[in-house]
């Protein structure tokens, strides 16, 4: 029987924080996993810019604070700690009333002993933004916590309304220094090799696709059709939206709820067929043959995936040639057919109807 509701099924991750977990989340489901860190995380601890933002915090004695992160939060305060002035940047922002994006930063906020009045419940900058200008901010001191670029857009309409902001740069997002596995699996996506590809940040978003390159149209156009394309939140999600590519995210937007959005999620998208009296489900780099999985060549699943699409159909032999994985010649689909009938154990599901052609034989819709 199947072991992990994944198996079969190749799932990338572009994440470079928690990569580790989210490997073993789905390699424990049974899933081939993929993974290529499409954007770097650079801590500023030591960085003179965010000294001096900790410093107009701690003088400016700000009327609101803005906590964008968890992880962004708790490495001000270590910074601060390791300055010596942790002591005093709590009491400045002890005085303050602190907003929350998401409770990903209220753990933070209270792990420092402070607590938030209120945290935005779609983890986005936007809400908070209309929370604050519906308010009135003019003449108000605000602190802005930065997570991963700069919040320009949302920093300029508080000018705008009257505040004086400080920005507390944290931590800055960068192009892993290694391109090329993020570039493979683009050209992965594109040739139709990856089941899912899982992202939870919009910056990392934005990079692979800016690695893709030439490949960009080819990858989103994936997403449209075979690939999933899995994100933990609607930030996360917002550029592929502007692109028009489907997304899934969980309902809430957390790694490990985006884990079982995944797992939930590419079953339901197998193709399920009565084949001469067995039940065969085409995953993306294996078939379940009534509930057992085999792992197939690259060719035989190739072969397999474009009959299913038509299934009881004939396809020529140029077809399929057309789907190997590096196309090829009617002797290679003769070749990928007959290893295709042995790894299913039979020559009854794969049936000879013309000279030119193959169908798969199909008894009724599972």
């Amino acid at each position: 029987m199947i072991e992990g509701a994944l198996a079969g099924f190749t799932v990338a991750v572009t994440a470079e924080r928690r990569r580790t977990e989210m490997e073993a989340l789905l390699e424990r489901r049974g899933a081939r996993v993929v993974s290529a860190p499409a954007i770097t995380i650079i801590p500023l601890i030591d960085d003179e810019a965010l000294h001096a933002a900790t410093a107009a915090c701690i003088g400016l004695e700000p009327h609101l604070v803005v906590a964008t992160t968890g992880f962004g939060f708790r490495g001000w305060l270590e910074a601060a700690e390791g300055w010596g002035i942790g002591d005093q940047l709590r009491d400045s922002l002890r005085g303050a009333r602190i907003l929350a994006r998401g409770p990903k930063p209220c753990g933070a906020i209270r792990a420092a002993g402070l607590t938030e009045e209120w945290a935005a419940k779609t983890e986005a900058n936007e809400e908070i933004l209309q929370r604050l200008l519906s308010e009135g901010v003019a003449g108000q001191r605000i602190v802005v916590q930065e997570h991963g670029e700069p919040q320009t857009e949302f920093v300029n309409a508080l000018r705008a309304a009257g505040a004086a902001v400080v920005e507390v740069p944290v931590y800055r997002w960068a192009m892993p220094p290694d391109t090329a596995p993020v570039k493979r699996l683009a050209d992965q996506v594109a040739a139709g090799q990856i089941d899912a590809v899982t992202f939870t940040s919009a910056p990392a978003v934005k990079a692979f696709l800016q690695i893709a390159g030439e490949s960009s149209a080819d990858v989103t156009g994936a997403f449209g059709c075979r690939t999933l394309a899995a994100c933990v939140g609607p930030v996360t999600a917002a550029p592929l939206i502007d692109l028009g590519v489907p997304v899934v995210m969980p309902d809430r937007y957390r790694l490990g709820a985006l884990i079982k959005t995944v797992t939930d999620e590419l079953p339901r998208r197998a193709v399920r067929l009565q084949v001469a009296g067995t039940v065969l489900e085409v995953r993306g780099h294996a078939v379940l043959i009534d509930g057992t999985i085999h792992a197939l060549a690259p060719a035989a699943m190739a072969i397999l995936t474009a009959l299913a699409r038509r299934p009881g159909a004939v396809v020529s032999k140029e077809q399929l040639a057309e789907a190997l994985p590096r196309g090829n010649d009617g002797h290679a689909v003769d070749v990928a057919v007959a290893r295709l009938r042995a790894a299913l154990g039979s020559g009854k599901h794969i049936e000879t109807v013309i000279k030119r052609g193959y169908r798969l034989r199909v008894d009724e819709a599972a």
